[in-house]
């Protein structure tokens, strides 16, 4: 059988062990390539003076031993040399507290990156083309399996199984969507019904089993939102599930979606550079303690999260879509009442010219 110090000295990737204090204990041959140094230059140093991040909060995040962290196509300095694009992960070593264990590929000469900057929210979020090959593929596999459940079910586990195919769809094709959006494609737009968005987030995110009831006030005379009806879903089920994460651990959980007129907001550089009304408000609120105050300026920014298990990406990822739909998202905490809610505003979908409806002008 093969040994595991032989398995690691194979991998094409970079492995880097770490002490408790950020301290190299062993690094594989990929990673002295890398780093330009033997292990024995290595040993005993701190990984944060051999090499630097473009984005200052992976340091951050390092000090933090029980962290996960995961960033795409982020930028590092060794040495002297030019800044690399890697993609880089961490994880706590198993049994072992404050070890950490990081790889770091690098990805340099990768044409799918090819474009894209090294450092910032837009480094992190702009790898479209990895996420189709690490995502779509079990995706394919997950549809094929709930797709044989689903012959052998009936009744409501039947139709969980059929949630399970639609949203394996929906993820698919809105990763096909996004793809272009590393050449800066604007993400296609069109009249979304809001609530149907809202009631398929709400049904996957119950699906997972720990959702307490969420309450919907819906005012259904609000007309449809110009948006990309994948993108609000995924908007949505990350603001929901975040929102049960926050209520765990409350006696009385409580989670609400609610939709309204919220007249007065509007972006300053709309379409043709005109000005742009937002007139429709989702808000989702929940009753769980909240972000810590030194968070709260800086929840939508790439790795900035209170989870011990989170990567800080899903709320940076929820303001980029939004963003691309012309909409805006804010956050608050109302302290007399208990409550956190993060607010979205949209625009009314965009009626479309008579001549291209077909009518006489």
């Amino acid at each position: 059988m093969v040994d595991a110090q032989r398995q690691l000295s194979s991998l094409p990737m970079a492995v880097l062990l770490l002490a408790p204090g950020g301290k190299l204990a062993s690094v594989n041959p990929a990673a002295e390539q890398l780093l330009g140094q033997s292990f024995r230059r290595l040993q005993g140093r701190v990984v944060t003076d051999v090499l630097r991040f473009e984005e200052p909060r992976i340091a951050e995040w390092l000090c933090d031993s029980e962290a996960n962290l995961s960033a795409r196509a982020t930028g590092i300095m060794v040495g002297g040399q030019p800044p690399k694009a890697v993609d880089l992960s961490v994880a706590p070593l198993i049994d072992k507290p404050g070890w950490q264990v990081m790889t770091l590929t690098d990805i340099s000469g990768s044409e799918a990156l090819r474009d894209a900057p090294l450092a910032g929210a837009g480094g992190v979020l702009r790898a479209p083309e990895i996420l189709a090959h690490e995502i779509k593929n079990p995706l394919a596999g997950i549809r094929g399996a709930a797709q044989l459940l689903g012959r052998k079910l009936e009744g409501k586990d039947l139709s969980l199984a059929g949630l399970i195919a639609d949203e394996v769809d929906r993820i698919a094709k809105l990763i096909d969507q996004m793809q272009p959006l590393s050449s800066r494609t604007a993400l296609e737009l069109s009249p979304c019904n809001l609530h149907e968005a809202a009631r398929r987030a709400c049904a996957v995110v119950e699906a997972g089993g720990k959702a307490p009831v969420i309450a919907e006030e819906f005012d259904p005379s609000l007309p449809p939102v110009q948006g990309n009806a994948d993108a609000l879903v995924q908007v949505l089920i990350n603001l929901i599930a975040n929102a049960v994460d926050a209520t765990a651990g409350q006696r009385d959980p409580r989670i609400a979606i609610r939709t309204r007129f919220a007249s007065g907001l509007q972006l300053h550089t709309g379409v043709d550079g005109r000005a742009l009304r937002l007139p429709i408000e989702v808000r989702v609120s929940d009753n769980g303690p909240g972000i810590a105050p030194d968070l709260r300026d800086h929840v939508f920014e790439p790795f900035v999260t209170s989870k011990k298990s989170g990567q800080g990406l899903g709320l940076a990822l929820v303001r980029r879509l939004l963003r691309d739909m012309n909409g805006r998202i804010s956050h608050e905490r109302d302290e007399a009442k208990g409550l956190t809610h993060f607010r979205i505003h949209l625009p009314l979908a965009q009626e479309r010219p008579k001549a291209e409806r077909g009518e006489a002008a």
